[in-house]
């Protein structure tokens, strides 16, 4: 018991009558760029099984964080009282 080429043929054609020529073309590309990428999702797993990425060492106990200069802060009032920045009332 199997698919026969009989069998394929009907098959086939069944499949072309339902989508037309064009769609059946742009439905085989994209399978094919499918596949395409699937196998090279694979061959790049193999890659880094193989070649595992390098691995960040870790940071000493004692190791100082990083210094800064100081910055200013941004001033909350604007001259003339006016404490919002952004005024969307109308007068």
């Amino acid at each position: 018991m199997g698919i026969g080429m009989r069998e394929l043929v009907v098959i086939l054609l069944v499949v072309l009558v339902v989508f037309g020529a064009k769609k059946l073309r742009t439905i085989g590309s994209d399978l094919g760029a499918a596949v395409r990428g699937f196998k090279k999702s694979m061959n790049e797993g193999e890659d880094e099984e193989l070649n595992p990425p390098r691995q960040i060492p870790p940071v000493a106990k004692d190791a100082k964080d990083a210094e800064f200069a100081e910055t200013r802060k941004p001033r909350d009032t604007i001259p003339g009282g006016d404490t919002s920045q952004n005024s969307d009332r109308s007068v």
